[in-house]
């Protein structure tokens, strides 16, 4: 395992919220990510959560602008949030496009050239990250959680589709929910896996739940007034698939928000409330869809 790199620290509601680079076997060159440390980590191993963003966006996005630090520090929760694609090396039109390339990794390991040697965020999210929190974090790795935004939902849910033992629990905000049938996920899955579309089923999270529901409750949150809610985002496609599959899924309609507003204090609190009842891995519950308040964020 490499060894990360502080680049800063900030005091943060009790805690200390943090940003580390380091030299990546995965995607064989620099990356980074933000860490969340609450008070209750200097005393002891905390749950962890695991937050993978939208398009776009970086590892600073989340920590800045979600706010979500506040609810971590009363919970007793590690907030661990990764950049969403290779930085560097640079490889030919990975700037060409926001929804392609730098900032839109899409949490899979890429199979086609160029960039199959460093595009392997599935790789990178699911097992090198996960070592490098066991080994310099206070991280109690038996209780993870994954949650994400947009192509950060998608990855979120794919991930622990296929990892249900690793994550105790899963959630997601304004997900692509069904990127075969989606214009992202379609340019995306053809450029990074080729055109054959079963490579694409391994990455597409309604596909999965159709084969083999998650053990525990799928947790989805969809504002209406999403301009990327009817062609892009498609979480009915994801319901019908689950409800078939026998999967438990509550899908969260908000008929007030569109894509990025703030998480309100009554989400906090909910969050807070769960983990009062004892959960073993609390769920990151904020009902808004977006937490990348800028966005084309995808």
């Amino acid at each position: 395992m490499s060894s990360i790199e502080l680049v800063s620290e900030h005091g943060c509601y009790g805690g200390v919220q943090r940003f580390y680079k380091h030299a990546s076997r995965e995607t064989r060159g620099t990356m980074k990510f933000s860490v969340y440390l609450p008070p209750q980590s200097k005393s002891g191993k905390v749950p962890v959560l695991y937050y993978l963003s939208g398009l776009t966006c970086t590892e600073e996005t989340f920590p800045i602008k979600a706010h979500a630090q506040q609810a971590a520090s009363q919970l007793g929760l590690i907030l661990v949030a990764p950049d969403t694609s290779p930085r560097e090396p640079r490889l030919p039109g990975d700037a060409d496009s926001w929804d392609f390339g730098q900032g839109a990794g899409f949490y899979l390991d890429a199979t086609q050239a160029p960039w199959s040697t460093n595009y392997r965020m599935y790789s990178y999210v699911t097992r090198e990250l996960p070592e490098i929190v066991a080994e310099s974090l206070p991280a109690d790795v038996a209780a993870s959680g994954i949650f994400g935004h947009s192509m950060g939902g998608h990855g979120a849910l794919t991930i622990a589709l296929k990892n249900p033992s690793v994550y105790k629990s899963v959630s997601a905000f304004a997900p692509i929910a069904a990127p075969m049938q989606a214009p992202w996920g379609k340019k995306g899955f053809t450029n990074y896996l080729g055109t054959n579309q079963e490579a694409w089923r391994e990455y597409d999270a309604t596909e999965l739940v159709a084969r083999k529901p998650f053990p525990g409750l799928i947790l989805i949150d969809q504002g209406t007034s999403d301009q990327f809610l009817k062609e892009q985002l498609l979480p009915e496609k994801f319901k019908a698939a689950a409800e078939k599959a026998g999967q438990k899924l509550e899908l969260l309609h908000a008929d007030f928000h569109g894509r990025s507003p703030a998480p309100s204090r009554r989400d906090l609190e909910e969050v807070a409330g769960r983990a009062a009842r004892g959960c073993p891995a609390p769920v990151w519950r904020l009902r808004r869809a977006g937490l990348e308040s800028d966005d084309v964020n995808g």
